[in-house]
């Protein structure tokens, strides 16, 4: 059992939906994010994904782009991704906490070695966006073996004859992407989502978590209460790119997560 398995277990007995939260690694620098990522759990945030900063993000759109690109420029490296994760562990242990970001990095500072420092640091699961069913030995494969979840995604363009190949390996849970294209670009839309939802979860016992396109407390509770929860990114990295303060944004995700759980 892994943290995430855990905490789905978890709020599962409670009847709650979960709420995950993402923010950029080192945006816009690394003691604001160490800051706001230290508060997301008291903020409501059931677990954590971090982005992993990278020059060249084919899935994101031009916000979490720009946070990238911050933290790039304050000198974030793959380093300094995890020690911020071993700073946040030095006070809470039971929060899952999934890597999410592309394969470059991860191989240019070699699986293993990489592997063995992030669960080492207390990372628990890794969402690596550009990395297909067809290469899992690259990287699934090894992760699961060194105990650490491999999340994959799936689209509203993941048919039937796909969808098996995509939950061959995954574990944790399924993000199921609500909207084709970037993040951040169109709104999720709980009629078009409630029916993909229960057609993944007609070949998985896995949790499917919904992202892309909420931005809202109503939002996150209508998504949330047709999935087993959802993901909130773009809109908590606007909220750090327009410069607000940690407590600022940490009191639009407790909102958020609020809207979630009401779900």
């Amino acid at each position: 059992m892994t943290r995430l398995d855990d905490t789905f277990a978890r709020l599962r007995s409670q009847g709650k939906k979960a709420f995950v939260s993402y923010i950029m690694a080192g945006d816009p620098d690394i003691a604001t994010a160490q800051a706001v990522m230290n508060g997301l759990p008291a903020a409501g945030v059931d677990v954590i994904e971090l982005g992993l900063p990278f020059t060249d993000p084919m899935a994101d759109g031009p916000t979490i782009q720009l946070a990238g690109q911050r933290a790039l420029e304050h000198g974030m490296t793959v380093d300094a991704t995890l020690q911020m994760v071993r700073d946040f562990r030095a006070t809470d242990a039971t929060t899952p906490i999934v890597l999410m970001g592309y394969y470059n990095p991860i191989y240019a500072r070699g699986v293993d070695l990489f592997l063995t420092l992030a669960k080492e640091a207390g990372i628990d699961g890794l969402i690596v966006v550009d990395l297909p069913p067809e290469e899992d030995d690259e990287l699934c494969i090894p992760a699961q073996a060194a105990g650490l979840n491999f999340i994959r995604l799936a689209t509203p363009t993941t048919d039937a004859k796909r969808l098996p190949t995509v939950l061959q390996n995954t574990s944790g849970f399924v993000y199921y992407v609500s909207v084709t294209g970037i993040t951040g670009a169109a709104a999720a839309q709980a009629a078009d989502v409630a029916p993909e939802v229960a057609r993944i979860k007609q070949s998985t016992d896995l949790p499917v978590i919904v992202g892309f396109g909420i931005n809202t407390p109503e939002a996150a509770r209508t998504i949330a209460s047709v999935a087993d929860g959802c993901v909130v990114g773009s809109a908590i990295v606007k909220e750090i790119g327009a410069g607000k303060s940690p407590a600022e944004v940490l009191a639009f995700v407790a909102a958020l997560a609020a809207g979630a759980h009401s779900a």
